[in-house]
């Protein structure tokens, strides 16, 4: 009998202990299987602006597949590219089909065909994907304002008597326009209805759209406009329908990887931080273009210790995601002013913590300002007209015999593009800046200074905002020992004694010390 209840006993030992694992192993499965997606290095590209294979005038997808050495040749391991769905406008963000590439830049076929040579490179893909509004030339509008029984009627948002007509939206624009006898919504321009996600068919619909891309290999999306989801009054409903297509999008794809384009302060970000894997930085890339315009490090050294920790603290696993410009606003250059500049400015960017994405023509100087045609302008290959070159529209930044190109500066070893190469290189040759941890060293504001400390390895990198050289001395942080030894930059060292390091360093310049 003892026997008998020994076996017993050890049998429902081992079936609880058998039964906490399943339990932990299912709340595990039921987790999120977020990770941290680090190391990456994007290059925006506009397709139409690009590089032409059928000599139309207009870039394409095979033209991007011909170039794709010369993207390699940049350093970056991933691409991030403007929408490429079928749309009647020369920008895509109005989608008319969202299973088709527009035409003009190929075939789908021609897209996994391209997406196939990019990952034999080591080089990652991620697509516009634009799901707040479509054109209001697609099928479902088309059909949702002719007929009110449509069931793609409630596919969009519709005003009722009680609506104010002349309420602006969220972004102070107009946001009610008339279509037969009813108003419809669209934030951001009259043909750019807004879709309702009240509607749980926009949601599954929007879900088969990344399973499809998804499918075809593309390896995430940048995602528009995520915080106009729902107006800001119902932000919660925003996060939650983000919540649930990074779920979807992972169930297809475990490591897909995620940017949201959030305009806004950290502190709203910081919301979305907790869902996706990335978040453009647009304080940031603002306070570097600024910083370096006015040679001032004051705003710089105020908020990047804070917006990281603010980062972190609601997802260990999130991963910044630093820019100087992009298509939406002016470009560096042209806001900079000088290669030396440029190259402060860059050379910040790639020291910097995060997934560091450079718009196409940055790494050759592109000029462009508003309205936004003329900073999408065709990408420079040559010095004067050659075949493959886009001329979809004229260039009014980007023309004359001075202007900045691939061929003039692959010549030229002290060049932009040569740096943008050089900058790459090192950054992925040294995980504390690849990986690291961020860490401020506070200095006077004609300098910026920061630690990047990935397990044992430590740099300290040292910047020199103004056009005069500089001797400085700063106090090391008590956890960084360094063997005094630059690496990379323009200076030197003149004393490393009990933390105290005195320097010299050239005008719009940096070091980096191991």
């Amino acid at each position: 009998m003892k026997r008998i209840l020994r076996y017993i006993l050890v049998f429902a030992i081992v079936f609880i202990i058998g039964l906490s694992s399943f339990l932990a192993g299912f709340s595990n499965s039921q987790s999120s299987t977020q990770t941290k997606k680090d190391g990456l290095i994007f290059y925006e590209v506009f397709v139409r602006s690009f590089y032409d294979s059928n000599g139309d005038g207009i870039g394409d997808i095979n033209g991007l597949a011909e170039k794709l050495p010369y993207i390699k040749s940049l350093g970056v391991n991933a691409i991030w590219l403007m929408p490429i769905f079928e749309s009647p406008s020369y920008h895509g963000y109005d989608v008319t089909d969202y299973y088709k590439v527009n035409p003009d830049y190929g075939t789908n076929e021609d897209f996994v065909n391209f997406i196939k040579k990019a990952h034999k490179m080591g080089i990652k893909v991620i697509i516009d994907m634009m799901i707040n509004h479509t054109s209001s030339k697609h099928p479902w509008f088309i059909e949702a304002s002719s007929n009110k029984n449509s069931k793609y009627r409630n596919y969009y948002i519709w005003a009722t008597p009680n609506t104010n007509l002349d309420e602006p939206s969220d972004l102070g624009t107009r946001q009610w326009y008339k279509k037969g006898d009813s108003y419809y919504n669209a934030i951001f321009w009259s043909e750019m209805p807004d879709l309702n996600f009240d509607n749980k068919a926009v949601r599954e619909e929007m879900k088969k759209i990344a399973k499809f891309w998804l499918e075809k290999g593309v390896d995430g999306f940048r995602l528009d406009a995520a915080k106009h989801i729902y107006p800001l009054s119902r932000e919660k409903d925003t996060l939650a329908w983000w919540e649930e297509y990074a779920k979807f999008c992972r169930s297809i794809k475990k490591d897909v990887y995620l940017v949201a384009e959030v305009w806004d302060s950290p502190q709203r970000i910081a919301q979305y931080a907790k869902i996706f894997d990335s978040c453009f930085n647009f304080t940031v890339a603002q306070n570097i273009i600024e910083g370096v315009i006015y040679e001032n490090t004051q705003t710089l050294q105020n908020n990047l210790s804070s917006i990281y920790n603010l980062y972190k603290n609601v997802n260990p696993q999130f991963v910044d995601a630093p820019f100087l410009t992009n298509h939406d606003m002016n470009r560096a250059y042209s806001e900079i002013g000088s290669n030396s500049k440029m190259k402060l400015a860059a050379a910040l960017l790639l020291t910097l913590p995060g997934n560091p994405f450079i718009y196409y023509g940055e790494e050759i100087g592109m000029k462009g300002q508003k309205p936004d045609e003329y900073i999408r302008e065709p990408f420079k290959w040559y010095e004067t007209w050659k075949k493959g070159q886009t001329n979809w529209e004229m260039s009014l930044y980007n023309s004359g015999p001075d202007v900045a190109s691939v061929e003039k500066q692959e010549k030229d070893k002290n060049s932009l593009l040569n740096f943008y190469r050089d900058m790459i290189g090192f950054r992925k040759k040294n995980l504390p800046l690849l990986k690291g941890d961020f860490q401020l060293i506070k200095t006077s504001f004609d300098i910026l200074s920061f630690a990047r400390v990935y397990k044992n390895q430590k740099m300290v990198v040292i910047f020199n905002f103004t056009g005069k050289e500089l001797s400085k001395t700063i106090t090391l942080p008590s956890n960084i020992k360094l063997a005094g030894k630059i690496v990379k930059g323009s200076g030197k060292i003149l004393s490393l004694k009990n933390g105290k390091l005195a320097f010299s360093i050239k005008p719009y310049s940096f070091v980096i010390l191991n």
